[in-house]
Order: structure tokens, then sequence, then C-alpha cells
């Protein structure tokens, strides 16, 4: 009888291990597009995309897409900034495809103010082109609905 009673007890602690690790992971996801531009970046700035995160624990992953860029891509950082819309100062690296279309991608440790402006929507992600060499395309990660 003891012995049922402790593969139980295994068991239900066994099962219980994943729900709070699911729990702990939160997803994100953003629409890249273009910066605002003025009538002279017109010419040199296009494109669309795409991108979603993945934070469990401390550790953020990103994977995304994006097309329609003029000129290779040069860079593509995770910035963090005031409130959405604004642009903010760079904090992680992402890898990025050199062409017009490509995929970013990327793991970073965030710390514990960073995972606060992360759920505050202060997060975002920006793609450099050769010809834009300050921005082509952004957007805000925000919290998925109903995937928490």
């Amino acid at each position: 009888m003891m012995r049922f009673g402790l593969t139980a007890a295994a068991a239900a602690i066994a099962l219980a291990l994943p729900v709070s690790a699911v729990a702990q992971t939160t997803q994100y996801k953003t629409r890249l597009a273009m910066v605002p531009t003025d009538l002279a970046m017109q010419a040199t700035i296009s494109g669309l995309g795409s991108a979603t995160a993945t934070l469990k624990g401390t550790t953020l992953t990103i994977t995304g897409t994006f097309s329609g860029l003029k000129t290779p891509a040069t860079v593509a950082r995770v910035h963090r900034s005031a409130k959405p819309g604004m642009r903010g100062a760079p904090i992680a690296d992402l890898t990025v495809t050199t062409e017009t279309a490509g995929s970013i991608g990327g793991v970073i440790e965030l710390t514990k103010e960073q995972i606060a402006d992360l759920a505050a929507g202060r997060l975002y992600i920006q793609l450099h082109s050769q010809k834009a060499p300050d921005g082509n395309l952004w957007g805000w990660l925000f919290a998925a609905e109903g995937k928490k």
C-alpha cells in the first residue's frame, strides 16, 4: 500500500512540473513595418516582416522574417524605448540574413529591468539596410493574446 502512495505522489509531482514550466513562458509578437520616412527616404526604405519572441525565465528567443527591402539588410537589433513608437538605444544584436529578404533571430538573456520593459511594450526590433543605416523596419514586441 505504501508503494502505491509513493508512486502516485511521484506521478503527481511529475505531472505538475511541466505545467509550472509552461506558466513561466510568455509569447510576444510584432509586425515589422517601415520606420517613419520623409520624402528623401522614400527611395531607400521599403519592406515588411514579422517576428515572434518567447520569454522563458530570463531567456528571450526571437525568430522572424522580412522581405521587400530595396537594399540588403545589414544588422538587426533589439532596442529599448521610453514608450512604444519612440526610438531608443540598442540592447542586443540579432542575426540577420544580409539580403533583401530573409530571417532574423537570436537568443538574449534579459535583466529584470529588461523583462519589465518587455512586459510594458518598450522593447522593439529594428532592422537596418545598406541605404537605410539608421533603420529600415521596426516593430514593438507585445504579448500575444492568450499565449502566456
